[in-house]
């Protein structure tokens, strides 16, 4: 219940600002709603893929367990945040021509390739689909969302003729995760097997 709170919380914040009649965000509504959604998106996309490097790291934290079992949930509200902010930017670009026109820009091409992305993992998060193509070819496709992440920092990037900071706040301690695993990993695999006797 608490993380379903924490996923769909984000969603309904805008709504505070318009009721407030915020003016900031009353000059470009569907602006402020696209910047927001996406924003929201790549928190819960660095969200998932950090829980198994905690997983690795503290495999004995009765927390990170608990939010492990929460990955196909949080992992598809990433896609439906994805969905919202692909939405607005259809509205923002006030229709189809536009948003075709406009889709030769790099980081709107790397925009898609996230979207698909995460459009493909939450078509294939179910139990379902693992029994159909076999838990290693899952796993290898669902490995792609790494690839989203990174497409994430770029898309973010990119978009604003200004650097956003939280680029770095919301990549950079997935990136710090996953180095202290793949550390971890390296360490364990030169500690040599004793020899059975």
């Amino acid at each position: 219940m608490t993380v379903a709170v924490a996923v769909v919380l984000p969603g309904l914040w805008p709504a505070w600002p318009i009721l407030r009649q915020d003016p900031t965000v009353l000059a470009d509504p569907t602006k402020y709603l696209l910047h927001h959604f996406g924003f929201v998106a790549c928190v819960l996309l660095a969200t998932v893929l950090a829980f198994s490097p905690l997983r690795t790291l503290f495999p004995r934290s009765g927390l990170v367990q608990s939010l492990n079992r929460h990955r196909r949930f949080v992992g598809v509200s990433a896609f439906a945040y994805a969905v919202l902010h692909l939405a607005a930017q259809f509205v923002h670009e006030d229709g189809w021509p536009t948003f075709v026109r406009d889709m030769r820009k790099p980081f709107l091409l790397a925009g898609m390739g996230i979207f698909v992305i995460l459009g493909l993992l939450a078509a294939t998060s179910f139990n379902a689909a693992v029994r159909w193509m076999g838990g290693r070819r899952w796993k290898n496709l669902h490995r792609l969302a790494y690839v989203a992440a990174g497409l994430a920092a770029y898309h973010q990037a990119a978009a604003r003729k200004i650097f956003p900071p939280q680029v770095l706040w919301i990549f950079l301690p997935l990136a710090a995760l996953e180095l202290m695993r793949l550390s971890r990993w390296w360490h364990t695999a030169r500690v040599p097997v004793p020899a059975a006797r």
